[in-house]
């Protein structure tokens, strides 16, 4: 059975509608559990209303006629239930209801499962069968096991038939896609699907510029497919059988075929792009193979999907200009990753949305540094239907508006001028210090990974550099770097924000951030062989790494060193010995090299137990809340399905920061926050009623932050963060704190759909 449910899944989420969807999934169910009747009823959005919308075995002219709410019938009543109902004589239950336009009275065993996403019931899936005999646990395990995976796939095709009917004038309202709040602020403009390139059900749809060119294109990659075909059946003459190398004869006969040739040169020429086309017409021959009786022929599925893969590369690797970006570009996909989001020019980039990760992803983490809103865990996103379509970016409420109305443009046009007007009005703090009104100084450095922050870091007013991911430039070669290659990057830093202080982190990968070149494939990755952990067992790394960072200081006396993932005061105590044996070997080889200041991350749990027994071995030490609240709350801040829980301002988190504070300073050593809280208006507070010493934010938020300092007592903040600690609810704790900055009149830090 596992074989056939993966199947129907895989068929239902390539579904091109969601009347193929639906059709698909009901005669698939029919077969496989061999009964006479499956239905699917679906949920009205925005009521409690089930529709028949498909059905194999009823009159098909019920489709779309038989409605009944949750109080009626059986369907309604696993609706209403949210469980599985198993009767053997469904006509003898009192909840039974009559339709005479679906012709059911010939049955009487009756088996119905709800199908639920997000804890809202979508639908109810049906059996019947005529015999007055109710279904064995093979068949409800089957069918609720079904009903749950292919929830996300009705969703998705939900909203990808919304999409049509949108553009086709069908729905008065505007399409409206939620996800994640992951960088706030505002955006208007036009969808650009970025994918996977060897995937070919993450191809979008897009029309062709130019149809002989594209065909002209798509017969070039048959022909090099062809070739390559060849040439391994060459290879493999003396390691196969006889037999076994029809399968080369069968791979070429298929791209002989008019069904997977023909077909996609027909579909270009209706004005598909060529990996569209070619997307479509595969679904559809597969499909055909999948519904053979014969075994044999079935599986020749798997050769067809093959072969469309292996044309799809060829037809992306050829050298056919790939669409410039618009000015008013909002990348999208189903896993943005960073250097999809570095591909796009700056000047171009206006927003981001991904189907996965959460407000703390590196990509959201990015986008906060490049001051566009992001929108993350938008895990229904119909990815492929969106490319060139005109799309609202809303990273405050986490909301993806498609082809919006007027009204709904109007209002986020005149959202976007007020925050255009707030960046104006808060400029004029960047050379201002970041002072509370009862004198107390808090500086504000900026988080960094990029050179392309400084020249903004700096006319936003930063105090230098609280944290440099030195990561980035590891990631974007094919290798480890060398010393030499790594002291240009690191002296550029360094020499912009001098004599203000730069503080660069050691190499902090694994986890949600892999090298290409340095795979590490573990079950749980975030509790694994990352950041300290990894340079400890290398110390080749380390002492390379720490070197370039040393050398790259000569005469500047401004560098900070900060060690990630530290868990324990063996680890300092060994990067510690590390680093001054990378420091002497430079003095015996003739250097003059100061001595750094070294701090640690205070981002696993049991660093803030042992806060104030870190502190005594380095010179500060500096929280990252990213890392920090995932651990304390068992959430893997990734993971869309759990990302709603990940809560900064969670009372175990407060907690935690007043523990790791206070062990800090019983050490008389500062402490500061580096992590994506400390650009939250609403979480500075907190940080300043607790006492932490400095804070360290992206560009973009930099003067937001030093806007909040400004306005405050830290005695008032204390007040407030005692109050906060006495809340069980961390949305209650947010509801007190943006009161409060509406209080002191900072109310355009306070956003719809942030409460």
């Amino acid at each position: 059975m596992l074989k056939t449910l993966q199947r129907i899944v895989e068929e239902v989420g390539s579904a091109a509608s969601m009347s193929d969807a639906l059709a698909i999934l009901v005669a698939n169910i029919r077969t496989a559990l061999k009964v006479n009747v499956c239905s699917v009823y679906l949920v009205t959005p925005g009521s409690e209303h089930l529709v028949l919308m498909a059905t194999e075995g009823l009159n098909a002219t019920a489709v779309g006629k038989v409605r009944l709410s949750f109080e009626e019938g059986l369907v309604g009543l696993v609706a209403q239930r949210a469980e599985p109902v198993n009767l053997d004589d469904a006509p003898q239950h009192a909840r039974y209801r009559y339709f005479p336009e679906t012709g059911e009275q010939r049955y009487h065993a009756f088996l119905g499962v709800p199908i639920i996403h997000q804890r809202r019931v979508l639908g109810v899936l049906v059996v019947q069968k005529r015999a007055r005999r109710g279904f064995g646990e093979s068949a409800v395990a089957f069918l609720s096991t079904l009903a749950v995976q292919v929830a996300v796939a009705i969703r998705q095709a939900e909203l990808s038939g919304e999409i049509q009917r949108l553009l086709r004038g069908e729905l008065p309202t505007d399409l409206i896609i939620r996800g994640l709040g992951g960088s706030p602020g505002v955006a208007i403009g036009i969808a650009r699907v970025v994918y996977a390139q060897a995937d070919l059900e993450k191809v979008p749809d897009r029309s062709a510029d130019d149809i002989e060119e594209e065909i002209a294109a798509f017969e070039h990659a048959v022909e090099d497919v062809r070739e390559e075909l060849a040439q391994i059946r060459q290879r493999m003459v003396r390691a196969l059988p006889a037999e076994e190398q029809t399968l080369f004869d069968a791979y070429a006969m298929m791209l002989d075929s008019d069904h997977l040739i023909g077909g996609t040169v027909q579909r270009i020429e209706e004005g598909t792009w060529a990996p569209t086309a070619l997307r479509d017409t595969v679904r559809k021959y597969a499909r055909t193979f999948e519904e053979m009786d014969d075994a044999y022929l079935r599986e020749r599925a798997a050769d067809i999907r093959d072969l469309g893969r292996r044309i799809l590369s060829q037809l992306l690797a050829q050298e056919r200009g790939e669409t410039p970006y618009r000015e008013n570009t909002v990348l999208i996909g189903d896993d943005v990753s960073a250097s999809q989001l570095a591909e796009v020019p700056p000047e171009c980039l206006i927003g981001v949305v991904s189907a996965r990760g959460s407000s703390s992803s590196h990509v959201a983490i990015l986008a906060r540094a490049l001051g566009i809103p992001a929108v993350m865990g938008a895990e229904n996103l119909p990815v492929g239907r969106l490319d060139g379509r005109e799309v609202i970016v809303d990273g405050y409420g986490g909301r993806l508006f498609v082809q919006p109305g007027r009204q709904v443009r109007r209002e986020f046009t005149r959202l976007a001028r007020e925050e255009r007007e707030l960046a104006r009005d808060l400029s004029g703090l960047a050379s201002k210090p970041a002072i509370t009104l009862d004198g107390v100084t808090l500086p504000i450095y900026v988080n960094s990974g990029l050179l392309a922050d400084v020249e903004p870091a700096l006319k936003s007013g930063a105090e230098g550099v609280g944290l440099y991911r030195t990561e980035f430039p590891y990631m974007v070669r094919d290798r480890f770097p060398s010393e030499e290659e790594q002291i240009p990057t690191y002296r550029q830093m360094l020499q912009a924000f001098h004599p203000r202080p730069v503080t660069l982190r050691t190499l902090d990968i694994g986890g949600d951030k892999p090298l290409a070149y340095f795979p590490v494939r573990e079950d749980n990755p975030f509790l694994g062989w990352r950041g300290i952990r990894i340079t400890l067992d290398h110390p080749e790394l380390f002492l390379t790494q720490t070197r370039a960072m040393l050398r790259a200081s000569d005469g500047l006396d401004n560098l900070r060193i900060l060690f990630p993932m530290i868990s324990n005061v063996a680890e300092v105590d060994e990067a510690n010995e590390l680093l001054t044996r990378a420091r002497d070997e430079l003095l015996e080889e003739g250097a003059s090299i100061g001595v750094p200041q070294r701090g640690v991350m205070i981002e696993v749990p049991s660093a803030v137990y042992l806060a104030e027994a870190l502190a005594r071995r380095v010179d500060y030490l500096s929280v990252g809340t990213n890392d920090l609240v995932q651990y304390l709350l068992a959430v893997d801040r990734n993971n869309t399905r759990v990302a709603s829980l990940y809560h900064p301002l969670h009372p175990a988190v407060l907690q935690a920061l007043q523990q790791a504070c206070e062990g800090a300073h019983r050490a008389g050593k500062p402490i500061y926050v580096c992590g994506e809280m400390a650009g939250d208006p609403a979480a500075v507070i907190l940080l300043l009623g607790m006492g932490y010493d400095a804070l360290s934010v992206s560009v973009a938020g930099l003067t937001r932050v030093k806007w909040v300092i400004r306005s405050f007592t830290r005695v008032r903040a204390r007040a407030l963060f005692e109050e906060a600690l006495r809340l069980e609810d961390p949305l209650h704790v947010r509801e007190l704190l943006d009161d409060a900055l509406i209080e002191a009149g900072l109310g355009g830090l306070v956003r719809p759909g942030k409460r």
